[in-house]
C-alpha cells in the first residue's frame, strides 16, 4: 500500500454502506469449491495506484508478455489482464468501483473480476454480496495457513468466510535520523534510542530536547495519529450506530495541540510538499512513524533527494519500535462475485500471497514485509540480511516481532471517514483558528453528512 487520500464521500455518493447490505451478507454458509469452468478471455482488475500492478508485473510468473504503457498483460494461458486505476482522491476509487460492481448490463469481459481494498474500509466490501469466499475461488485453509492471523481476521465476513487475501503485512515502527540522534541524544544505536522513546512520557521528553537543540520531533499534525488510533479499546461506531470517541484519540489531540503550541512539530500535513521535504536532508525533523510501505517507498524516495551539495539521507535513517505497537494500511485482493476467471484469480492469490519463495523475493527486492511467516522469520534470523537504506539494519527482525501484535478486533466499517474527518477538523484547533468545541462540532457535521445513519 502506498499513500491513501480516500474520503468517505464515495460511500455517501452511492447510498453508503447500505448499498452493500453491510449488516450481513447472509446466504449459504456451506463452503463451496471452485468449479470447473471455461475462463473468460479478459481479467479486469480495479486498483487505486500502481503498487499491486508492479508486484503483479515483477513477481507473477504466468505473465507471457506485457505492455507497460497500457498496464495490460497477457498470461501464458492466453488471458489478457487489464488494470483500471482510479485515484483515491476525493473518494473516486470507491465510487468508480461501486458503480462497476453494481452494473447489471456489462458484458462478461467488461465486468470487474478482481479488485483491491484497504483496511479502513475493508468491512464494507467483505460484508457484501460483491465479494467471493476465497474457498469458492479455489484457496484452501492450508494455502492460507502461514499468513499472519490479523490479515485474515479483517477480511472475514460476519459468517466467518474469508473474502480477501493480502501479500503484505503492515506493522509500524519509528524511523529516525542518525545525524540528529547523534547530535542531540549522543547515540543513534536503535536499542539505545528505543530506550529513550519507549513510552509517550519519554517520547515527550525527547521532543523537548529536540526543540531545545533546534529540531522538531515530528513533522506535522498527523504523524502520530495511527499510533493512537490503532490502539483504541473499542470500535469507533457501536452497535447502535453511535460514534464513540476513544480516549486514545483524545490523547492524540492533546499531544498534537501541545506539540504545535510548543513548536515540537513543523505544522505540516500528511502527503503535502512540506511534509515530504521534511524527510530529506533539508528537513529538521527527527523522526516519522511509518509502517512497512512507508519506509521502503515514501521515506526511502524522499531521503534520496539531494541537496545543493549533492548529499542525501540514504543510509542515514534507522528504525526502532517507538512508544507503542501499531499498524498502518495494508491492501487486500478480492474476487468479485460473478467473475468468469476464478481459476486465474486463485492462481494469482496463491502465488502472490501464499508462496513462501515469492514472498521472500519480494521482501529482498523491495524491503516490503510480506504475508508469509516462514519467509519473514527466515529473513529476521538471517545475520547477512539488512537494508542498505537503513545502514544495514535488519528491519525485518523488528517487523517480525511487531507483526503478531497487530489486532483488528476494534475496526469498524466507518474508520476511513472518521479517521480523515477527525484529522481534518482538528487541524483548525491545533493552529488556533477555532476552539476545540467548534472543531468537534465540525467533525460530527462532516461525518454525519457522509453517513446519515450514524449519530453522535
Amino acid at each position: 500500500m502506498k499513500k491513501s487520500i480516500l474520503t468517505g464521500a464515495a460511500v455517501a455518493a452511492l447510498g453508503g454502506l447500505a448499498l452493500f447490505g453491510l449488516a450481513s451478507c447472509g446466504g449459504d454458509s456451506n463452503t463451496k469449491t471452485a468449479e470447473k469452468q471455461e475462463e473468460g478471455k479478459v481479467l479486469n482488475v480495479r486498483v487505486w495506484n500502481d503498487e499491486f500492478i508492479s508486484r503483479f508485473r515483477d513477481y507473477y510468473p504466468e505473465i507471457k508478455s506485457e505492455d507497460k504503457k497500457n498496464e495490460e498483460f497477457t498470461l501464458k494461458n492466453g488471458i489478457k489482464v487489464k488494470f483500471q486505476m482510479t485515484s483515491n482522491q476525493g473518494g473516486a476509487y470507491q465510487q468508480a468501483l461501486d458503480q462497476a460492481l453494481t452494473a447489471t448490463n456489462a458484458k462478461a469481459d467488461d465486468k470487474v473480476d478482481m479488485f483491491l481494498f484497504e483496511a479502513d474500509y475493508a468491512l464494507k466490501y467483505v460484508n457484501s454480496k460483491y465479494t467471493l469466499d476465497v474457498k469458492e475461488v479455489g484457496l484452501t485453509d492450508n494455502d492460507t495457513a502461514d499468513m499472519y492471523e490479523y490479515t485474515k481476521t479483517i477480511a472475514k465476513d460476519s459468517n466467518g468466510k474469508l473474502k480477501g487475501v493480502s501479500w503484505q503485512v503492515t506493522p509500524g515502527l519509528f524511523a529516525y535520523r542518525t545525524d540528529i540522534a547523534d547530535a542531540v541524544l549522543g547515540t543513534h544505536d536503535p536499542d539505545e534510542v528505543q530506550a529513550l522513546v519507549s513510552d509517550w512520557t519519554k517520547f515527550d521528553g525527547v521532543a523537548k530536547q529536540m526543540k531545545d537543540a533546534g529540531y522538531c520531533m515530528l513533522s506535522g499534525f498527523d504523524d502520530a495519529y495511527r499510533v493512537f488510533s490503532n490502539n483504541v479499546s473499542a470500535p469507533l461506531v457501536n452497535k447502535d450506530k453511535k460514534i464513540v470517541i476513544d480516549n486514545q484519540l483524545k490523547a492524540w489531540i492533546k499531544q498534537t495541540k501541545e506539540y504545535t503550541d510548543k513548536g515540537y512539530n513543523n505544522q505540516t500535513s500528511l502527503w503535502s510538499k512540506d511534509w515530504n521535504a521534511q524527510q530529506t536532508i533539508n528537513g529538521n525533523t527527527f523522526g516519522f512513524f511509518f509502517s512497512t510501505w512507508g519506509i521502503n517507498f515514501t521515506l526511502a524516495n524522499n531521503a534520496a533527494v539531494k541537496n545543493d551539495a549533492g548529499k542525501n539521507l540514504e543510509g542515514k535513517y534507522r528504525v526502532c519500535y517507538g512508544p507503542a505497537s501499531y499498524y498502518w494500511g495494508g491492501t487486500w485482493i478480492a474476487a468479485a462475485a460473478g467473475t468468469d476467471n476464478k481459476a486465474t484469480i486463485a492462481d494469482i492469490m496463491k502465488k502472490l500471497t501464499c508462496d513462501a519463495t515469492i514472498a521472500e523475493k519480494i521482501t529482498r527486492d523491495t524491503l516490503d514485509y510480506t504475508n508469509n511467516q516462514t519467509a519473514m522469520n527466515k529473513l529476521a534470523n538471517d545475520p547477512e540480511y539488512g537494508s542498505a537504506f537503513l545502514g544495514g539494519q535488519n528491519h525485518i527482525k523488528l517487523f517480525a516481532e511487531a507483526a503478531p501484535k497487530i489486532n483488528m478486533d476494534n475496526v469498524s466499517a466507518y474508520d476511513q471517514t472518521i479517521n480523515e474527518k477527525l484529522q481534518e477538523a482538528m487541524k483548525d484547533y491545533f493552529v488556533g483558528t477555532v476552539d476545540e468545541e467548534t472543531a468537534w462540532n465540525n467533525f460530527y457535521t462532516k461525518v454525519l453528512a457522509a453517513h446519515a445513519e450514524l449519530s453522535r
